[in-house]
């Protein structure tokens, strides 16, 4: 089977890298995702469609610096292209365990890597895009956002985080996206960002800011709406460089 990831020449067991992701074009959603600064850390998002009508997204913080866990996500991104995508091809399958089912192969890839433990937390989700829902899981990751007519709720944590136990398993609960709704997924490193001194707020940034910034934007592009959170958050950090990876991943549905 075809590699899918590219090192350079030197170093090939340190330097492997995941292979970039290019979202697909997806009918009637606007998809992207914008990172702030060097990347230092464990952050990582991917998507890969998997049939005519699913798109498989995915974002994860594994623990730890980059130049340390190069290789936890390289394995992560090639479980959840290979597997997804054995998973999800089938036209009659339960979404909700199919999607169970990824995250207990990627949990055990992970734990194969690392030899023992490595904590991960993942957002793992398929979007229909005939019928406009989303089927995810959340292993203890940052809750996604869902924004629509009734306001912002969270998709909190439906799981343990990845990399911990070999037979820990996630719910996958489904949700619909109507027209004009917008899901938004964060790093735990963009709301842990502190405010500056002069500033005449205090603590982190945390998730309430968040979950105000979404509620007060502008309906727009997913790059803007990725954008405009990010900025708020430098805003709110000053002129203090980042300490942590920030990446802001949001999907729109216009139609």
């Amino acid at each position: 089977m075809r590699s899918l990831f590219r090192s350079r020449d030197r170093e090939p067991d340190t330097m492997v890298e995941p292979v970039p992701t290019v979202f697909p074009t997806i009918q009637g959603v606007d998809i992207a995702a914008v990172f702030a600064g060097k990347r230092v850390a464990g952050d990582f998002y991917d998507s890969i469609r998997v049939t005519p009508e699913r798109i498989l997204i995915g974002l994860l913080d594994a623990a730890g610096r980059r130049d340390d866990n190069r290789h936890i996500l390289t394995a992560a991104q090639e479980a959840f292209r290979t597997v997804g995508a054995q998973l999800f091809s089938p036209p009659d399958i339960n979404e909700s365990e199919a999607m169970s089912e990824l995250c207990l192969h990627i949990n055990r890839r992970l734990i194969e890597v690392c030899c023992g433990v490595h904590s991960c937390p993942a957002f793992l989700a398929c979007y229909h895009e005939v019928f406009g829902t989303l089927c995810y899981t959340n292993a203890g990751h940052i809750p996604g956002l869902l924004r629509d007519a009734t306001g912002v709720s969270e998709l909190g944590s439906t799981g343990l985080p990845l990399g911990l136990f070999s037979h820990a398993t996630s719910d996958a609960p489904t949700v619909a996206l109507e027209p004009g709704s917008a899901l938004l997924l964060v790093s735990r490193g963009l709301l842990s960002c502190e405010a500056h001194r002069r500033s005449a707020h205090s603590g982190e940034f945390g998730l309430d800011r968040v979950k105000d910034q979404l509620q007060r934007a502008e309906k727009s592009t997913a790059r803007a709406l990725c954008t405009s959170i990010l900025q708020s958050v430098s805003d709110f950090g000053g002129d203090q460089p980042p300490c942590d990876d920030r990446t802001a991943l949001a999907l729109i549905r216009s139609a």
